[in-house]
């Protein structure tokens, strides 16, 4: 008895699906019951309804209509390309009893053949004096939108599989013709049923190849070159993904305004304007929210803006290093400083300098801690140390990425140009004549000044390789 009770076929246009289908139409008592859930048309093109549903009844109810798929048949399913209902999608995949058959084929290949489909209105081939050649002009940019949706859409379900547990069959456009393939996928489904042989009714379209089928061959292959195939230029990423952080957010006493605090960055000097905002003390500031009281909140202010502010990334890994590792103090981590000491070797003094000392601290000591400090960044945002990667240094990306989960920023400022930024979010949320933001240095920033040089940006940015790149800063000084 077959473990499955129904299937989906995960494809996408000109992949061979209408010739898979076939195939499986042709085992004894398995039935795919084409594009069940396509919004332009239900189950096929030109038809009205599907198993005694049309278009309208699918639209207000899909799960209607696959029920009546599911009792169709001994196993029936459908094809499910990236663009049908989510809805379904979201049923099927979170389900162990839905079979997930996933047919790929060479999205340059499977992209000029749509091309040439629009083109023509040919989608189907029984008969080869009928076909309909031609050749289509390469658009690069138009290839790029369908690469990205497609394996968009491939990544989003590979990871749904992974992380409930679940197997896929896996099939390419090349195997559709093969029969010993195709009775694999039988033995997946759990039937009994085998094919003898493969459907030949459908034909190939377009079996010529492809600088016959595009007019520009030469720049298509100039375009190809120039996409990273590999993804060579990404900047790896093993840092942990974080919640939204809902506990430090902060709102202003009556305005509708929140900040949402990218750790190590100008707090101080954003609190203290929260609070001039409403004319009022900081101890008034609406703090240590959960998900429940911040909802609350955002039903109570109908008009609300929430906001999070970029620090240079070289001047936040020194805010974070003065006051979580360097000093003393409620902020400090003092068993992270020890390991530093004594498996990382960093050069920090047993107690905490002074660091308006210049005498018992200097600016050549200061360099050498730092330096170290942004070595051992780079390592523990790589995920190669022991350490955990504390919020305080975190990369900005993943802080914000952490947020989304909740609710993305209404703006994203920077620092730099603060005033301009808290200045037009005041405007949008009706506050007039907004008070100027404070200065929003770091209270050890000269020390950073006194000893910036090329090769302390270089190794922030060595740590900090995607906040630079994602966020486009330049060098600090």
């Amino acid at each position: 008895m077959s473990k499955f009770d129904s299937f989906i076929l995960l494809a996408e246009m000109r992949t061979g699906s209408n010739l898979l289908e076939a195939n499986i139409n042709m085992l004894d008592g398995v039935s795919c019951h084409g594009e069940a859930f396509n919004p332009s048309f239900v189950g096929y093109p030109k038809t009205d309804a599907l198993l005694g549903m049309d278009r309208d009844a699918r639209e207000k109810d899909p799960h209607a209509l696959l029920a009546k798929i599911k009792e169709s048949d001994a196993l029936a399913g459908f094809r499910f390309f990236h663009d049908h209902d989510p809805r379904v999608l979201n049923t099927c995949i979170n389900d162990p009893r839905c079979a997930k058959i996933i047919l790929t084929r060479n999205p340059l290949d499977s992209f000029v053949s749509w091309k040439i489909a629009q083109a023509t209105g040919q989608w189907k081939l029984t008969n080869a004096t009928h076909a309909k050649a031609i050749s289509i002009t390469f658009d690069p940019a138009a290839f790029e939108a369908h690469l990205e949706a497609i394996q968009g859409f491939q990544v989003r379900i590979h990871r749904a599989l992974q992380t409930s547990g679940q197997a896929a069959f896996y099939i390419n456009y090349d195997d559709l013709r093969d029969v010993d393939v195709l009775n694999g996928l039988a033995a997946f489904l759990g039937t009994e049923a085998r094919l003898s042989g493969v459907n030949k009714k459908l034909k190939k379209q377009n079996p010529a190849p492809l600088e016959q089928k595009v007019d520009n061959f030469a720049e298509m292959k100039e375009a190809l070159a120039r996409l990273d195939r590999f993804d060579l230029a990404r900047t790896p990423h093993f840092e942990p993904n974080r919640g939204p952080a809902i506990p430090t957010y902060i709102a202003a006493p009556k305005s509708g305004l929140i900040y949402m605090p990218l750790r190590s960055g100008p707090d101080r000097a954003v609190r203290q304007w929260l609070a001039d905002v409403d004319a009022a003390p900081t101890d008034a500031l609406i703090e240590k929210f959960t998900q429940k009281s911040l909802r609350a909140w955002q039903e109570g202010h109908q008009t609300h803006r929430s906001f999070a502010v970029l620090r240079h990334p070289l001047a936040r890994a020194h805010a974070a290093f003065c006051d979580r590792i360097l000093l003393d103090g409620p902020r400090g981590l003092p068993e992270i400083r020890a390991n530093l000491i004594r498996v990382h070797k960093l050069a920090l003094p047993d107690q905490a300098p002074e660091l308006a000392d210049l005498s018992s601290y200097s600016d050549q000591d200061h360099k050498r801690a730092f330096m170290g400090f942004l070595k051992f960044l780079k390592t523990n945002l790589a995920g190669q140390t022991s350490i955990r990667v504390d919020p305080s240094w975190a990369s900005q990306l993943t802080l914000l990425q952490g947020m989304a989960q909740f609710a993305v920023p209404d703006m994203v400022m920077r620092e730099d140009r603060l005033a301009e930024g808290l200045g037009s979010l005041a405007q949008q949320v009706d506050i007039p004549n907004p008070p100027e933001p404070g200065d929003t240095a770091h209270r050890w920033q000269t020390r950073l000044t006194a000893i910036y040089d090329q090769e302390i940006e270089k190794a922030a940015c060595d740590a900090y390789a995607r906040d630079y790149t994602a966020f486009g800063f330049g060098n600090w000084a």
